[in-house]
């Protein structure tokens, strides 16, 4: 059986998410990164573009590899060889950062996500063995920053955010979060005492803190329309390759 599936505009948007343009600019960054060398074994049957698509689908549907297969006329084995090969090669680059870091308002929240490898996932408090994924994006944006690396589901945020590298990469700039992360010198809201009622500047900081912070859950809402991050099958660095090409591709979709 021939491929179904081809690095087409009417295949690449509907199973990507990404238009055609924006698409081209993900098969030139894995082209560079080295994506259309010898994957160790026998010459690849699929082109670049097509070998891309097969990884984008892949995250955007979560479809197994078996199911993977037929649409694009290989075997499930070549399906895991082409993921395992080129899902390194899709990792976030920095969002470009027209002024001063000083000048720039960055949002960072964790998410978790189910998973299956339970040395990656700890069972957490939504029932699931899921894993804590931190992200910090640009509030104006809306494009991810940074990710860091999954951490159990049971770490509270705090304790993942110090964990991770992304206090060093946000030093400097101007970072808010949720109430979760008070006493990590980040800007959280203020917090209400018993006896002591907040004043009406502090709940008025508050309001307008919950609004601006409410971009990050949108961010997430959208990330998790490449279904990978509602159930990641992979193993090892499987969720955190998944995060991290899920926030290139999040971020190509909301470039202007």
């Amino acid at each position: 059986m021939g491929e179904v599936l081809r690095a087409e505009s009417l295949w690449v948007e509907t199973f990507t998410g990404l238009r055609m343009d924006r698409f081209a600019k993900l098969v030139k960054a894995v082209r560079e990164r080295g994506g259309n060398g010898p994957g160790g074994g026998r010459p690849w049957c699929l082109p670049l573009p097509d070998r891309v698509l097969l990884v984008a689908v892949y995250y955007r549907t979560n479809l197994t590899m078996r199911q993977l297969a037929p649409l694009f006329g290989i075997s499930p084995a070549t399906v895991c060889r082409v993921i395992q090969r080129l899902r390194p090669l899709l990792a976030l680059e920095r969002a470009p950062r027209p002024v001063a870091d000083t000048e720039r308002l960055w949002i960072v929240d964790g998410t978790l996500i189910p998973v299956r490898d339970r040395k990656v996932g700890a069972s957490s408090r939504n029932y699931r063995f899921s894993a804590n994924v931190q992200v910090i994006i640009d509030a104006d944006t809306r494009l991810v920053i940074a990710a860091a690396r999954p951490a159990p589901g049971t770490k509270a945020d705090a304790h993942v955010w110090r964990e991770s590298n992304l206090p060093a990469l946000a030093a400097g700039t101007t970072v808010i979060a949720d109430g979760a992360y008070l006493g990590t010198g980040l800007i959280v809201p203020h917090r209400k005492r018993a006896g002591r009622p907040l004043l009406r500047g502090q709940e008025e900081d508050n309001a307008e803190h919950r609004k601006v912070r409410a971009r990050v859950e949108h961010t997430f809402a959208r990330m998790k329309n490449w279904k990978i991050l509602r159930d990641c099958r992979q193993k090892g660095d499987g969720l955190h390759h998944a995060v991290q090409a899920v926030a290139t591709m999040h971020n190509l979709a909301m470039a202007r």
